[in-house]
């Protein structure tokens, strides 16, 4: 299944390179036969560096590869040459990266523009040539610097995906339908939960050619933050979407009930999600007649802009597109 090829978490054991010895050369030429220490500075070396790629949207490269080794830097030569540094490696990642250290949980750095950088592991810096510890008293020192080890340890990769717009409802909420009816992506569709099991991305075309990304999220179920379900893999994407599009489907029980639990998900992971701009979409109102859509409106929770859709019977989708869009640049 080509669902399988996302990943969203992956450890990984990272080496950088020992820095090179530093020389203990001395100038030894025709007409001087004893010269002064002129030895060379060794080289870093390679760090580990993680590389933004706004071309890859998932994790899969480093699912196989889990030992990451840069290479060694190399000595110092006579004449005051510095050795060669050390082949820095890098390691491509999707926006949306964060690099954490998996024994205290901290968060290292985010990766969210195509190009960036960060040095995920240090190479060792190179040891001073004899060269550097000449002096009035001690005018031919015969010793010179070891390079400094390289960093080791595990780090964890964890993507987080980045769109305007996160879909948040319960399985069978409608998300996956409404996603392919708005954008080209073609998501799997059945009447089963957990139909989705990992994100997907879509661009929605609005007016004047502008466009916004939304992003489809596998299904919450109560208790989703304590890991039941598909749980914290799913409460990880909606961290870096702007807007919250909140789907009921209309032949639920209890809107409101269902509604108040989402948001209860979402604020046991982390209260801060619950500042996010939100919208309440009601999916699946082609099951409405005018009188009935009116006294469910009665039930609503209050507070927070609805909209009734119907992907099937393309109802109410540009409404909802006006909507978000005003949500998104407000």
């Amino acid at each position: 299944m080509a669902t399988s090829n996302f990943i969203d978490y992956v450890k990984i054991h990272c080496r950088s390179g020992k820095g090179g010895a530093g020389s203990r050369h001395f100038r030894r030429e025709k007409y001087e036969a004893k010269g002064g220490p002129d030895g060379g500075d060794g080289g870093r070396g390679g760090h580990v560096i993680v590389k933004g790629n706004s071309n890859l949207w998932t994790l899969l490269h480093l699912k196989y590869k889990r030992h990451i080794k840069a290479g060694h830097g190399e000595s110092g030569g006579e004449s005051r040459s510095t050795g060669a540094s050390g082949e820095d490696v890098y390691i491509e990642v999707p926006l949306g990266t964060i690099a954490k250290d998996p024994e205290t949980d901290e968060i290292l750095f985010e990766v969210t523009e195509h190009d960036e950088e960060h040095v995920l592991m240090s190479g060792g810096r190179g040891g001073r040539g004899n060269d550097h510890f000449k002096s009035p008293t001690n005018q031919a020192p015969r010793y010179a610097q070891p390079g400094e080890e390289g960093k080791e340890g595990w780090r964890v990769l964890e993507l987080k995906v980045l769109a305007d717009v996160g879909l948040v409802g319960y399985p069978n909420a409608g998300k996956s339908t409404l996603l392919s009816v708005l954008t080209a992506a073609k998501p799997e569709i059945a009447d089963y939960p957990f139909t989705t099991l990992v994100p997907n991305l879509g661009i929605v075309s609005y007016r004047d050619y502008r466009s916004f990304v939304m992003a489809d999220i596998p299904g919450i179920i109560e208790g989703a933050h304590e890991g039941k379900g598909l749980g914290i893999r799913f409460l990880r994407h909606i961290e870096r979407n702007s807007v919250l599009l909140f789907m009921i489907a209309a032949d639920s029980i209890d809107i409101r009930k269902e509604f108040k639990t989402l948001l209860n998900e979402i604020k046991q992971f982390n209260p801060e999600l619950l500042d996010k701009k939100r919208i309440l979409c009601i999916s699946k109102s082609d099951l409405l007649d005018d009188e009935l859509m009116k006294e469910m409106k009665k039930e609503l929770p209050k507070g927070i802009s609805c909209v009734f859709v119907s992907s099937v019977a393309q109802k109410g989708l540009t409404e909802l597109k006006d909507l978000l869009w005003e949500q998104i640049n407000s």
